[in-house]
């Protein structure tokens, strides 16, 4: 089975947006943060993996686990 990277939701900074990436691959590009988390959540649900959502300054904000522990939300950053 191929290891599938955590997804990110990070701000662009060369557009006024939010992208999704994974493994270093831009995925989607979004208005709103809310919109980039959404479309992450589903794509970590399909992947198994983590969802990690930065901050505008690029500090992460939240990490949420998909991964076949069973769905985790993670607050501590």
């Amino acid at each position: 089975m191929t290891r599938h990277h955590d997804v990110h939701v990070t701000a662009d900074p060369d557009r006024a947006a939010w992208k999704v990436t994974q493994g270093g691959r831009t995925l989607s590009h979004h208005r709103t943060q809310t919109n980039a988390v959404n479309a992450g959540k589903r794509r970590s649900r399909r992947d198994h993996v983590d969802l990690v959502t930065h901050r505008r300054d690029g500090r992460v904000r939240s990490k949420d686990g998909y991964g076949n522990e069973g769905s985790t939300r993670n607050t501590e950053y």
